[in-house]
C-alpha cells in the first residue's frame, strides 16, 4: 500500500487518479479547495478549504499530512492548475502571474514543504502540458499557460537532479486533450483514460529515467 497525496482531487483528471489509487488500495490524500462528496467517499482523507497561495496554507497541509499518513509520502501528484487564454489582442497581465504562481511556483513550494514526508523510493509527478514545449509551440497565444507549464518543466527538471541522491524519482506528464471542465469538456480521451495513463507513468518512473517529460501514453515530449 503506497500513500499518496493529489491536488486538486475533488474532480475531474485527480479526482480520477483518486479512483484509482483507491482502487489499488492505496491511501490517497486529496487537497483541494472545495470537496466532492465523490472524493470524499473515496479518499482516506481530505484536506479541503485550502488555498495553497494564501499564507500558512502549506504549513497547514504539511501538519495535517504528517499528522495522518502512516510510513512516508509515497506518490505526490501536483495535479491542481489554471487556464486561461491570452492573446495579443486580449492580453491580461494579472492572468498570466497568477496562472504563473498556481501552475509552478504552487507545485514548487508544496514540494519542498513535503519533502520531510518523502523517503528513498518517493515519486513526484507534476501535470505539465505539452503547451509548455517550447520545440512544440506552432500557434501561439495562451501566454500565461505556456509560460507557467514551462516553467513546471525546468522547476521539475531540476528538483530530479537534486533529488536523485536521495533516492527521490521526478517527471512532468502532459495528460493529454482530457474531456474536463477547464476545457469546456472538449478533448478526445476521458478523465478515467488520462488517469490510467497517468498512473502508468509513474509505475514506471524510477532514478534511471527520472527528469523525464511524457506524454500520458507513454511518448516522450519535446522541451
Amino acid at each position: 500500500m503506497a500513500n499518496v497525496l493529489i491536488t486538486g482531487a475533488n474532480r475531474g483528471i485527480g479526482l480520477e487518479l483518486a479512483k484509482l489509487y483507491a482502487a489499488r488500495g492505496d491511501a490517497v490524500t486529496g487537497v483541494c479547495r472545495e470537496t466532492s462528496d465523490e472524493l470524499e467517499d473515496i479518499a482516506d482523507q481530505v484536506i479541503s478549504g485550502i488555498d495553497l497561495t494564501e499564507p500558512g496554507a502549506m504549513d497547514a497541509v504539511v501538519t495535517i499530512t504528517e499528522q495522518l499518513l502512516e510510513g512516508p509520502l509515497d506518490i505526490l501528484i501536483n495535479n491542481a492548475g489554471v487556464f486561461t487564454n491570452e492573446t495579443l489582442d486580449a492580453m491580461d497581465f494579472d492572468r498570466i502571474r497568477t496562472q504563473l504562481e498556481i501552475n509552478a511556483l504552487v507545485p514548487l513550494e508544496l514540494t519542498v514543504a513535503l519533502l520531510p514526508l518523502m523517503a528513498e523510493g518517493s515519486k513526484i509527478a507534476n501535470i505539465t502540458s505539452r503547451m509548455g514545449s517550447i520545440a512544440d509551440n506552432g500557434s501561439g497565444a495562451y501566454y500565461g499557460y505556456r509560460a507557467s507549464k514551462a516553467a513546471l518543466n525546468a522547476l521539475g527538471k531540476s528538483l530530479a537532479l537534486d533529488l536523485k541522491p536521495r533516492g527521490i524519482a521526478v517527471a512532468q506528464l502532459h495528460p493529454g486533450f482530457v474531456q474536463t471542465r477547464m476545457v469546456g469538456f472538449n478533448g478526445d480521451i476521458t478523465p478515467a483514460q488520462a488517469a490510467a495513463g497517468l498512473a502508468a507513468r509513474i509505475d514506471e518512473l524510477n532514478l534511471d529515467n527520472t527528469g523525464g517529460f511524457w506524454h500520458s501514453n507513454g511518448q516522450p515530449l519535446p522541451w
